[in-house]
């Protein structure tokens, strides 16, 4: 019989481990989840260990650890301000990065809610303006859409950056500051 068109009601998980993590629920190939796994060490003699699927904010609002950020395409950059986490849709804070915005060691992060940091493709947010119907006719300069309009990678020693580095390097770069602001909810 062919059994790949069997139905399951549990799912194996890629966790890092040795072994799979069995969930009780299906969910589709290359789903992220965030899991709570069983209290005790994983047991080396079992076929695959097992874990409950969790709401991705669960280890930040119940235990206060990062648990990563959160990517959203928009179809423009207009679209890019739409905060789904607020009543107003609108973020207290907006961060654009650029090679021609503020040095970042220049910068002090306030105290927020929910922080936006926007990067530029590979023409920079300039690009994005240009290309948004929304703010062509209405925006010169990338910089009046932002709180702050920050150059994240200073002296950068190449013509662009990779978005999935500029990431790494403008967390890294806030990061004492985003202690310190985090610092005052504890």
């Amino acid at each position: 019989p062919d059994h790949s068109k069997k139905q399951h009601n549990y799912s194996l998980v890629n966790a890092g481990l040795i072994k799979f993590v069995r969930i009780d629920k299906e969910i589709p190939v290359g789903t992220r989840v965030t899991l709570e796994m069983d209290e005790s060490p994983p047991i080396s003699n079992v076929k695959h260990y097992t874990a409950e699927v969790v709401s991705p904010t669960k280890p930040r609002t119940n235990d206060g650890i990062y648990w990563g950020y959160n990517v959203r395409l928009a179809n423009n950059l207009t679209d890019v301000f739409n905060c789904p986490f607020t009543e107003n849709h609108k973020y207290d804070l907006t961060l654009g990065t650029s090679e021609r915005g503020e040095h970042i060691d220049q910068f002090k992060l306030p105290v927020f809610n929910n922080l936006l940091i926007v990067f530029g493709g590979l023409k920079g947010l300039e690009e994005s303006v240009v290309s948004d119907e929304n703010l062509v006719d209405k925006i010169n300069n990338p910089r009046e859409l932002f709180n702050h309009y920050l150059n994240t990678c200073p002296n950068q020693g190449s013509r662009t950056i990779r978005t999935e580095e500029a990431i790494l390097i403008t967390l890294s770069n806030l990061r004492t500051d985003f202690q310190s602001v985090f610092s005052k909810y504890n």
